[in-house]
């Protein structure tokens, strides 16, 4: 086995096959080039409970360790493409239809914006057509999202829009702390493979860049824009250049994660980058599940009247 190796001969692992973490194990090991010893090493594997028919050679970015947490994912991952060949295949009910309505209510009237793209057809040329059945075939991001996270966007959309409440600002654990604080979770488990730790650095920077550009235009409900506007005016007087991040929480962070599939399907990754996004935005995701009780909070606030009157002279 070469000594650069992570992975051995005879090793159990967890491998990628499309959108799914299997059970396999290492049957060999080489160079992709044989004649050069500095090539990339791929990998001889064995699906568990599969025909030797399916033994693939694949590279090292497909592989996992066989880890609780890599176990975790795997299985949710599963349960996600299931649950969404379920749907796409079940009629619609009527607490579906209800859901999209409300879905869609929510989109157009609380958000005041849209993604870009999403116009008509009727009002398009065939250019456009075109260019919306090439962003159909990109490849998409399903994350992992658990049910509890699921209940909470629910409930913090009902408390905002329906009571006219907003969560009270700053957040005592805002973005940049709870990405951080996984980071110092996660970081360690990394240690053998420096590109591993140099993918969670990436992604951490990505979300953050996100949500900072993502907040005002798509992510607040209308009763929270004046509250915004206020904070927008201190971001401009903060020393050391704070932004969203350094007051949003958790609330507003799983909004974005609501949206990051269709936000991010509309951008040029291949297959392989948007793969290992998908991982890990999803493992982060089941770590904030994990820590829910400690990151989300219930102190929401009555807005003031004003704040009211002037969120809907915005929408008007």
């Amino acid at each position: 086995m070469p000594a650069s190796s992570m992975y051995s001969k005879d090793e159990k692992v967890l491998c990628f096959h499309h959108d799914i973490l299997y059970d396999a194990k290492i049957l060999e090991v080489r160079h992709k080039d044989a004649a050069d010893k500095k090539s990339v090493l791929e990998y001889l594997v064995h699906y568990k409970g599969w025909k030797n028919t399916w033994d693939d050679w694949v590279l090292e970015d497909r592989l996992r360790k066989a880890t609780e947490e890599n176990r975790e994912l795997a299985a949710n991952l599963r349960r996600e493409v299931e649950a969404a060949a379920r749907q796409k295949n079940a009629k619609p009910t009527a607490k579906k239809r209800a859901m999209s309505d409300r879905s869609s209510v929510r989109d157009s009237e609380e958000r005041g914006n849209s993604v870009p793209g999403r116009a008509s057809k009727r009002a398009r040329g065939e250019t456009d057509i075109e260019k919306e059945e090439a962003f159909h075939a990109r490849p998409s991001i399903r994350i992992v999202m658990p049910d509890n996270l699921k209940a909470l966007i629910v409930d913090d959309w009902e408390r905002v829009t329906k009571n006219g409440a907003v969560i009270r600002l700053p957040a005592p654990k805002p973005v940049r702390q709870i990405l951080q604080e996984w980071r110092d979770e996660e970081a360690p488990k990394r240690v053998e493979s420096r590109i591993d730790v140099d993918v969670l650095d990436e992604v951490i920077a990505g979300i953050l860049e996100y949500f900072d550009t993502m907040l005002d235009k798509l992510l607040l409900y209308r009763y929270e824009r004046p509250q915004y506007r206020i904070f927008r005016k201190k971001f401009a007087n903060t020393p050391g250049g704070k932004g969203p991040v350094d007051i949003y929480g958790a609330e507003h962070l799983i909004r974005l994660f609501s949206l990051l599939p269709e936000l991010l399907a509309q951008t040029n990754m291949d297959l392989q980058a948007t793969q290992r996004l998908r991982e890990e935005l999803s493992k982060f995701s089941l770590w904030l599940s994990k820590n829910s009780e400690k990151y989300f909070r219930t102190d929401y606030i009555s807005a003031e009247d004003h704040y009211v009157k002037q969120s809907l002279k915005d929408v008007n």
